[in-house]
């Protein structure tokens, strides 16, 4: 059935609908009112971080395992799309999606032996995944006449501002490729939630063997959640590449990294929509900000230091995450402002 006229713009003067298009164009407007590339480069750093937290929680929230090797996939992504365009001058455009196959490859790879693992050893056999592929990349210096450098990482050749070769004179180029590939992240994650994949990944997550029992293909369901996030994780990782122009492995394959993605994702709330991008809007402007203003020769590791104090006491207070909060402060502020609640009666 189709609204009357009016109808439409009418529900516009509902905070349940202005609110989401405010926080939208505050998001859209957010580089053009700063006027520091430091503030842009947070933003982007910030939406990045989202991706690679709201790209775990396919698989680490709704199927309810702990992958803690999702830097592999970061790496697949830049190593990929760096080698094709360094050696065949192939569009890191186009590299970023090969990246996204292979690792989606790899997490089929990894994925179909370890998901029959349970708790702690899945968490263990990935944390052993990454470790594997970084040491192999930090040994390697040639594959087939590739220069793979090893250590020393790769530089992206430099094209100058070249739209065409994913190269932009300006940040604020990055901040909008980086927020478009969050919402598309976000518009699938909301879409597998509603649909009968999310529902049996949470009762897998819940319960394997009663979900098993029930005739749900729990192992197929978590291999199609590892996909996505893999596919999503290695076109973040190419994004990175490009943004840097710079890659190494302990770069950009680290474990820390990896365990920045899980505690993010943890911290603002596992298994929700939005949590992993709320917890990646808390800490990495705190942990960016103070490692650039204060990880002097005196204060350095300091970020680290405060890092580490967040996490501590949002697992003692908030050990669901942070998302929580935010849901009940939103909807009080839709009541306040005369809006309807999913609580109102």
């Amino acid at each position: 059935m189709k609204d009357e006229p009016g109808v439409g713009l009418s529900r516009l003067k509902s905070p349940n609908w202005y609110l989401p298009i405010l926080m939208l164009v505050l998001l859209i407007g957010n580089p053009l009112v700063l006027d520091s590339t430091t503030y842009i480069q947070v933003s982007i750093l910030v939406l990045w971080y989202a991706c690679l937290t709201a790209s775990w929680n396919f698989v680490g929230g709704f199927a309810g395992v702990l992958p803690l090797g999702h830097a592999a996939f970061a790496g697949i992504g830049a190593y990929t799309s760096t080698l094709l365009f360094m050696n065949w001058g192939i569009t890191p455009w186009i590299g970023m999606l090969v990246g996204g196959v292979l690792a989606v490859l790899a997490a089929l790879v990894i994925g179909i032996p370890t998901f029959k693992l349970h708790g702690a050893y899945y968490a263990l056999s990935s944390i052993a995944v990454v470790e594997i592929i970084r040491i192999i990349t930090e040994n390697t210096q040639s594959i087939f006449g590739i220069q793979v450098n090893g250590t020393q990482g790769l530089l992206v050749p430099l094209k100058g501002h070249a739209p065409l070769y994913f190269q932009f004179g300006e940040k604020i180029y990055f901040y909008y490729i980086i927020l478009a590939i969050l919402i598309l992240i976000v518009t699938i994650a909301y879409k597998i939630n509603n649909s009968k994949l999310g529902y049996y990944l949470v009762a897998g997550g819940e319960d394997q063997e009663a979900a098993e029992s029930l005739g749900i293909n729990v192992t197929r369901c978590k291999l199609i959640a590892l996909s996505l996030s893999a596919f999503f994780t290695a076109i973040a990782g190419t994004f990175y590449a490009q943004l840097v122009l710079y890659i190494f492995p302990q770069g950009i394959m680290a474990l820390n990294l990896s365990f920045e993605i899980a505690f993010i994702a943890i911290i603002g709330g596992r298994g929700t929509l939005l949590g992993p991008v709320i917890g990646a809007m808390i800490l990495v402007p705190i942990g960016e900000i103070s490692r650039i203003y204060l990880s002097g020769s005196r204060f350095l590791g300091i970020h680290l230091m405060m890092y580490g104090a967040i996490i501590v006491v949002a697992m003692l207070y908030k050990p669901q995450g942070m998302m929580g909060s935010f849901e009940k402060w939103y909807w009080m502020l839709v009541d306040k402002l005369g809006g309807k609640s999913p609580n109102a009666g």
